[in-house]
């Protein structure tokens, strides 16, 4: 099954990238407007200027200085004022922050902190041969038509290959999955190589752990989820993709392993991963599901796709006006999806999985559901750890044993001057008297 999913991800990929690339001399020595760079970096890119529906400059220079003044104090906004980070990531994290608010968001600024020297090391050390030719073959499909990525020798790839290759090393039990390539490049085009290593980390063992290893085993479980919540969501659309055969295997795995790097414009790419390191894999299920909506939501789109190929390419051209980041991304959070119902659908779907699967099973409570999980678990464990002074500790004593009951002295049957005497010390000497025995006054009764 990962061999499959990993040669249809190549066969995607070559067809996309290698229609870029063969025009890449044309591109370079072409007229100056056709290899001017957009605001992204894209040579020939249609995003020289913002979009339609895109902030005006005095709301982004607002949004910049709300996040400078949250980052400044990370740990009492996460602790105290998460909701309002999330709201921020909703909106879109303004470009010039990106590089300072993704490792915060994700936690790689106190991996790198407790291993300062990891990378430095990794980077030095040699690769696996095996992994160094995979990865070297993968390097010019990386966003061919990107100014870092243009040239072999350019900063660009060679980042690209030492951070991957640093990754082999840190995981040699998992290796190198094609799909670590865009997810890396997307980094680097906003981060340098250390950060851009310890957030792929990131991401791949806490926001999506069993995603780019040998397996895939937590891809299959969640193309499972994912195809529940069609039915109960878009049952009209799910009586459709059965009719036609078309499984979630089919077009899932491109969109969740590369984090829709190469399915969605790159405004809208980026806004995606705004929200998804704040608030975890159940963003990337809203975008798939708002995805097939957009596709297959009307019954003229289904009639118009009465094969597998056709639903297939219907779901790979949505134009390109239906996905501008303001609007789409206001659908996307408009999806009723929780991360209760998701996990729900989880339990629901890995109570059902044969016992007989290849491969060690799924384990779904590795997965981190967001920026504010993450940032409970670092603090957790740097308490733990030392590395953080200890939390306080409210101790509980258990209840002490009850004493009996304090006995009233018994008055029936003596004397007052024996209760006075009992209180205030011993008898005082004086004259016999004739009623007094020669018992103690204790025994003096009526």
């Amino acid at each position: 099954m990962a061999q499959a999913l990993g040669e249809d991800l190549v066969q995607t990929s070559e067809l996309q990238d290698d229609s870029s690339s063969l025009g890449s001399d044309s591109e370079l020595s072409g007229p100056g407007p056709y290899r001017q760079a957009d605001r992204y970096g894209f040579i020939g890119g249609s995003s020289a200027e913002p979009g339609p529906g895109h902030p005006p400059a005095d709301l982004i220079r607002q949004r910049e200085m709300k996040w400078v003044e949250m980052t400044s104090h990370w740990e009492k906004t996460m602790s105290r004022r998460y909701k309002k980070v999330k709201m921020q990531c909703r909106k879109g994290i303004p470009s010039a922050l990106r590089a300072r608010c993704w490792p915060l968001l994700c936690g790689a600024h106190v991996c790198q902190k407790n291993s300062p020297d990891t990378y430095k090391e990794l980077a030095k050390a040699p690769g696996d041969p095996h992994w160094m030719e995979t990865i070297s073959r993968d390097l010019h499909r990386q966003f061919p038509l990107h100014e870092m990525f243009v040239s072999p020798q350019g900063h660009g790839q060679q980042g690209l290959l030492q951070v991957l290759k640093a990754y082999t090393l840190h995981r040699p039990e998992q290796g190198y999955c094609q799909a670590q390539g865009p997810v890396a490049a997307v980094l680097l085009m906003h981060l340098p190589p250390e950060e851009a290593f310890w957030c792929l980390v990131q991401i791949c063992e806490v926001y999506l752990p069993g995603y780019y290893g040998p397996h895939m085993e937590a891809v299959q479980l969640d193309a499972e989820v994912f195809a529940a919540l069609l039915r109960r969501l878009l049952p009209r659309v799910h009586k459709h993709l059965q009719q036609v055969g078309v499984g979630p295997l089919l077009y899932l795995p491109e969109w969740f392993l590369c984090l829709f790097a190469r399915s969605l414009p790159f405004p809208t790419v980026l806004r995606v991963w705004d929200a998804f390191l704040s608030e975890g894999v159940k963003v990337l299920f809203r975008v798939g599901l708002t995805l097939v909506r957009l596709a297959l939501g009307t019954t003229e789109q289904r009639l118009a796709c009465p094969g597998l190929l056709e639903t297939l390419g219907a779901l790979r051209a949505i134009p390109p006006t239906q996905l501008q980041e303001e609007v789409f991304m206001s659908q996307v959070h408009s999806v009723a999806l929780s991360e209760r119902d998701l996990q729900r659908e989880i339990r629901a779907q890995l109570a059902q999985l044969p016992q007989s699967t290849s491969g060690p099973p799924p384990r779904p409570q590795a997965r981190l559901p967001g920026a504010q999980a993450i940032f409970e678990a670092q603090q957790l464990a740097g308490a733990r750890g030392g590395a953080r002074p200890e939390v306080p500790r409210i101790v509980v004593q258990p209840p002490e044993e009850p004493r009996p009951p304090r006995r009233k002295p018994q008055t029936r049957g003596k004397t007052f001057h024996g209760l006075l005497t009992r209180s205030r010390g011993p008898p005082v000497e004086g004259p016999s008297r004739s009623h007094r025995s020669s018992t103690s006054f204790l025994d003096t009764r009526f």
